[in-house]
């Protein structure tokens, strides 16, 4: 409950964050400039669907060797695959559904822009562009996530890895922590049970 309120904030404010930006940027731009944007933000929703995919179906095994031979970014791996479902939600439901939500808005200014170039008299030629533009901009996205999840799939383990030594350099050199592995209770429990045989005693 409290994970499904904290990502829905966290998509309210992305969400709107990437539409102002993406608006302000096709703010009195040629519709070539505008196609790139497109494309751009489309090609970021493939990248972070197939990050979700990939700590998806990662196997944690390999990073325990890793993080033995003190691999850089091998224990952060190793949480992103031990909290694979929050990750994977993050990457895919917020930002990949957010980057198409935004794209498909982004595509319909830049038909407006197209239709002042063509003026008037060019409905047909309007028309056609319109058909053409958002049926490329489809195929990008489909085609972009289709081979995204299967070169993730496929290379799960190197693209982990990667994102791990991506967290590692930021915990260590701003201090922050992107994500924490889940905590071992055993020992605290056993410790707590101990002293409460101890007392009792």
């Amino acid at each position: 409950m409290q994970w499904s309120i904290f990502i829905s904030i966290v998509t309210f404010v992305l969400a709107s964050v990437f539409s102002v930006v993406s608006t302000a940027m096709l703010q009195g731009v040629v519709w070539g400039v505008g196609v790139l944007v497109v494309m751009v933000i489309v090609a970021i929703g493939i990248f972070f669907d197939m990050m979700g995919i990939a700590s998806a179906s990662a196997n944690e095994r390999p990073f325990h060797a890793m993080a033995a031979e003190k691999v850089p970014g091998a224990k952060q791996a190793i949480a992103i695959v031990r909290n694979a479902d929050r990750f994977s939600n993050f990457c895919n439901d917020v930002v990949g559904d957010i980057c198409g939500i935004i794209s498909g808005t982004a595509s319909a200014l830049v038909v407006v822009l197209m239709i002042g170039d063509a003026g008037e008299g060019e409905g047909l030629m309007t028309a056609v562009v319109t058909v053409v533009f958002s049926a490329v901009v489809s195929a990008f996205t489909v085609g972009g996530k289709a081979l995204g999840k299967s070169f993730a799939i496929h290379n799960s383990i190197p693209i982990v890895l990667w994102i791990g030594k991506a967290f590692y350099v930021v915990e260590h050199r701003f201090g922050i922590r992107v994500l924490g592995g889940r905590k071992k209770t055993n020992g605290k429990r056993g410790s707590k049970r101990a002293a409460r045989s101890d007392s009792s005693a």
